[in-house]
């Protein structure tokens, strides 16, 4: 016999933990619990967002994924999930932890060198865009928007310029691509017809002061011709 709950409201969930087994944290989101629990919610809220944004999607890619511990959020939200990233240790880590409850697929991929594989509805890439040099961004964006579908969406997260002064010096090391608000807005309206900018404060998503964001988020939909 299993263990057994004081409290049977808590037994039903009690059985699939115990059925399931522990779910384990990825490469990234295990050191980031360990060296600032915060940020794994920060990170959470931002893909919450994206499965807000992305809802009813047939067909959804993200850049950058990491080890796509928040893929299942995404997931939860779209028919169907492919996650990319070009470094095969993360990709590894994220197929490693594929469960039949919220599937997707995994894939290497280096988006400064190599164009996403099929055709999408939903592009979203949050914190990779700022650990890209601005001279190989339009490279990149073409990519990404030449698979986008005519009525597909692409979002893009970074930090914000402006809070690059709080930032650590390894962060400040990584982060050779950060914007203003008008200079994401500019970049994205070369490829779109339509672009939203919203920013966050930690968790909370606003659409209030620009300077005062320290993440920027950009949702752009009717794609350009590229």
């Amino acid at each position: 016999m299993g263990l057994q709950s004081k409290d049977p409201v808590n037994q039903p969930g009690l059985e699939v933990s115990q059925s399931i087994g522990p779910t384990r944290l990825g490469l990234l989101k295990n050191w980031e619990w360990y060296d600032d629990p915060r940020r794994l919610l920060f990170s959470m809220a931002r893909a919450k967002f994206v499965a807000k944004m992305f809802a009813g999607r047939h067909q959804v890619l993200e850049v950058g994924c990491g080890d796509a511990f928040c893929a299942p959020i995404v997931r939860q939200s779209v028919a169907r999930l492919t996650v990319s990233d070009f470094d095969p240790a993360y990709i590894e880590d994220a197929r490693s932890r594929i469960t039949d409850r919220w599937p997707y697929e995994a894939i290497v991929l280096d988006v400064t060198q190599d164009t996403p594989p099929g055709r999408y509805d939903g592009i979203y890439s949050l914190d990779m865009l700022e650990h890209i040099p601005a001279a190989e961004e339009a490279g990149v964006l073409h990519r990404l928007v030449s698979v986008l579908e005519p009525a597909g969406a692409l979002i893009i997260g970074m930090p914000s310029l402006e809070s690059q002064v709080y930032a650590s010096a390894p962060s400040k090391a990584g982060h050779v691509n950060c914007k203003t608000e008008p200079q994401l807005r500019e970049l994205m309206e070369q490829f779109f017809h339509n672009v939203f900018l919203f920013g966050m404060n930690d968790e909370v998503l606003h659409c209030g002061y620009g300077p005062m964001c320290h993440y920027r988020l950009a949702l752009a939909c009717m794609p350009r011709s590229v």
